[in-house]
């Protein structure tokens, strides 16, 4: 069986707090499968995975954390994931805890995906 794995790419330079940076990884991790959901009611949704994401679902639910050192390093990434077809989510805060009320781009997920296939993209980045 093929692994599946989802990397969690954090920007280093916005000097978040420790919780800050949880909070916005765990809504990249959650935001890339709630994107896909489909006919959504108050008390259940459906989910479209694709074979990697059911895999990751299924299996060890990888999930490794990397950082870049800017907005424009992120944005690179997220665009090559979706370039390479990974599902991918971005994550904007709103700035009420932190940035002074702007909105700021915090990190993003990308994958779940096939590990060669996110490491492609995010695997010369730095462990978190």
């Amino acid at each position: 069986m093929r692994a599946a794995k989802q990397v969690i790419v954090m920007r280093k330079d916005l000097n978040m707090r420790r919780g800050k940076m949880i909070a916005q990884g765990a809504h990249a991790s959650l935001k890339v499968l709630l994107d896909r959901q489909r006919e959504a009611t108050e008390t259940s949704i459906s989910i479209d995975l694709n074979p990697a994401m059911a895999a990751w679902l299924g299996g060890p639910f990888t999930k490794v954390c990397v950082y870049v050192r800017s907005e424009q390093e992120l944005d690179d990434i997220y665009t090559r994931a979706g370039e390479a077809g990974l599902v991918r989510a971005m994550i904007v805060d709103s700035g009420r805890t932190e940035f002074g009320g702007v909105p700021t781009k915090t990190c993003c997920a990308i994958g779940p995906g096939w590990v060669e296939e996110v490491d492609a993209i995010t695997g010369e980045l730095p462990l978190l």
